[in-house]
């Protein structure tokens, strides 16, 4: 590869461009060579670049290594799932289920807590890009008091599971095993950092949520939903003592419960 003619730009460009290792190998080898200091500079970014690629790689085989091992041993698809939305004082509790394809180009997927908004958001559209299947449930906030919030999420994720297009022939599922389902099911302690099916699951979830809290602030401002997404952080409690609780605080909740009780 001969990069001689080509300017420092061009080539910084194409460092980032990069997407494979082997591409990155190959650049850096040729950058080497090249007589001027910022050619050789940025062969070692490149190969910076190319050992970051493969320790994603990497760890995205391990999250998906049992779904691999599944697909292997005769299922045609695999389900992640997850919810969010279990904490809150307001809104819904939101599941969401995720069939993906046998090849996956999912980099910097994880558990949507470790993840900014920005980059949940990039990965919620490539997941959806790239699944064969996704559904997304909720739970409202009057189930969850009538249910409890620990059955309203699981009736959540069923019917996530319920609503695919593609029926699974395994479901992986965060902590929990899902009532109901005739489907196998491996309950996975963390399995939103652990397992890459529950990750994107929990991550379209979150985004799905996130949204609607936002369109929730819209209909009852003064609340700051669209910050706090409906968690009982100190702003959401201050409004809740000033303006009351609106038809989506959760009333089996204590700091919501207790305001009955003035």
């Amino acid at each position: 590869m001969d990069v001689s003619r080509e300017s420092l730009a061009e080539l910084r460009s194409r460092v980032f461009r990069a997407r494979t290792g082997a591409a990155l190998g190959r650049l850096a080898d040729a950058l080497a060579s090249d007589r001027r200091r910022g050619a050789r500079e940025l062969a070692e970014s490149a190969r910076r670049r190319r050992e970051e690629l493969l320790r994603e790689s990497r760890r995205q085989m391990q999250l998906f290594a049992l779904r691999q091992r599944l697909l292997r041993g005769g299922a045609r698809s695999v389900a992640g799932v997850d919810e969010v939305g279990v904490g809150p004082l307001a809104g819904p509790v939101v599941a969401c289920a995720v069939v993906l394809p046998e090849r996956v180009d999912l980099p910097g997927v994880d558990d949507s807590k470790r993840l900014t908004a920005r980059a949940r958001v990039r990965l919620a559209a490539a997941i959806r890009e790239q699944a064969l299947a996704v559904s997304v449930a909720a739970v409202s906030s009057r189930e969850v008091d009538r249910l409890n919030v620990y059955h309203a999420s699981l009736v959540a994720m069923r019917r996530a599971v319920c609503g695919l297009r593609v029926e699974p022939c395994h479901v992986l599922v965060d902590a929990r095993t899902i009532p109901d389902l005739d489907l196998p099911q491996t309950a996975i302690v963390g399995g939103d950092g652990l397992d890459g099916s529950i990750a994107a699951a929990s991550i379209v979830a979150k985004v799905h949520r996130d949204d609607w809290m936002v369109r929730l602030a819209q209909r009852y401002p003064g609340y700051g939903f669209e910050r706090h997404k409906g968690y009982g952080t100190r702003e959401h409690l201050a409004a809740l003592d000033r303006l009351g609780p609106t038809p989506v605080h959760r009333r089996s909740f204590g700091p919501v419960a207790q305001l009955g009780l003035r």
